[in-house]
């Protein structure tokens, strides 16, 4: 089998870790048999300079016609206004591709310090495309707007289509993964009808899967649950906002945003994708953590079918992460990006597990 894949480096620091994630998907394609063709194409600040907006038409038809694409940070709040060319690429790809998951594991490597020293291991399945998201929850337009001076208004989109394609999404990936456990995060004592219709639908989905228990949690109380008692959670499922703000958590619990990987998905498309930013203070310093768009790749490619690859791209950043010496200064590590990109590839190319 070949595999077509889009790499859109980004700004800051995501032209370096795109370079490694791409180093590192060579030689573990190379070790399984896989054949991969990369192409590269320039999205966030050098397509405004060549092509007058961060995200050019061309990509987002490149992105149409590969079988996956692997998205580097970007710098989208120094952008300049939309009508100036301004966009989100993170925001319109999803949009264009309809990728209605944003798939975030938390887990903690027993080499990693985390916050409290609590072991984490939990799935985010957060709604992409939907509730405060202005830039991606409307057919056309915005849902932020100012009706006159002094008053913004933002508008929450919940459907029973959207809220039923992601609830779908969290209990087969549950059933996939052996997890036996989904607590959904919901604010319904406040937004009653918004993620009432969220919780109504949630609940039919979960009457087909009668193995995996179910708990509804304010997510008020799931922000305090996250830090005291991070075991209780297994599969968590959120709408927009709130899937968004406690993956951060999540990876901070586990040892940081340096590993927090994630995959955008519908049903015919996927984004690997780091959550981190894109960190221009350190750009081009050789100090940037490769390890969240790593093992967004990983999940990529597991995605796509090719569990052996994911297994080799994983298997070797463990490996990396495991000795101070090849991960980097975030981790408390002492290496380079350069560094441990070579730690992980000499480990993919030892044929190790």
């Amino acid at each position: 089998m070949s595999l077509r894949l889009l790499c859109l480096p980004g700004d800051g620091i995501g032209p370096e870790i795109v370079a490694a994630a791409r180093a590192v998907l060579e030689a573990a394609c190379a070790a399984q048999g896989v054949a991969v063709m990369l192409e590269e194409r320039a999205i966030g600040f050098a397509a405004l300079e060549a092509e007058g907006t961060t995200i050019p038409e061309g990509v987002i038809a490149a992105a149409r016609e590969a079988d996956g694409v692997i998205l580097g940070p970007v710098s989208h709040n120094a952008y300049p206004p939309v009508a100036a060319g301004g966009l989100n690429p993170s925001g319109v790809l999803r949009r264009a591709l309809r990728l209605h998951a944003n798939i975030r594991p938390a887990r903690s490597h027993p080499a990693v310090p985390t916050p409290t020293g609590a072991a984490v291991d939990m799935v985010i399945v957060r709604e992409n495309l939907e509730g405060f998201y202005a830039d991606r929850n409307m057919a056309e337009g915005g849902g932020e707007f100012c009706p006159v001076p002094g008053v913004a208004l933002s508008m929450r989109k919940i459907t029973e289509g959207g809220s039923r394609a992601i609830a779908e999404t969290a209990f087969q990936l549950a059933a996939r993964q052996g997890r036996t456990r989904v607590a959904v995060i919901h604010k319904a004592n406040v937004m009653r009808m918004s993620d009432g219709l969220f919780l109504r639908v949630v609940r039919e989905v979960a009457e087909g899967f009668p193995d995996i228990a179910v708990e509804e949690v304010l997510v008020d109380a799931a922000a305090a649950l996250f830090v005291r008692d991070p075991a209780r959670f297994e599969v968590v499922l959120a709408t927009n906002m709130f899937g968004d703000i406690l993956s951060d958590l999540a990876s901070e619990l586990s040892g940081g945003l340096g590993l927090a990987a994630s995959i955008n998905h519908g049903a015919e498309h996927a984004v690997a994708q780091a959550q981190h930013g894109s960190a221009p203070d350190i750009a081009g310093q050789d100090r940037a953590n490769p390890a969240s768009i790593i093992g967004s790749v990983a999940m990529l490619m597991e995605h796509l079918g090719q569990a052996g690859v994911a297994g080799a791209i994983t298997a070797g950043l463990d490996h990396a992460l495991a000795d101070a010496a090849t991960r980097t200064a975030d981790l408390g590590g002492r290496a380079g990006t350069a560094a441990m990109t070579r730690a992980i590839i000499e480990h993919i190319e030892r044929g190790q597990t």
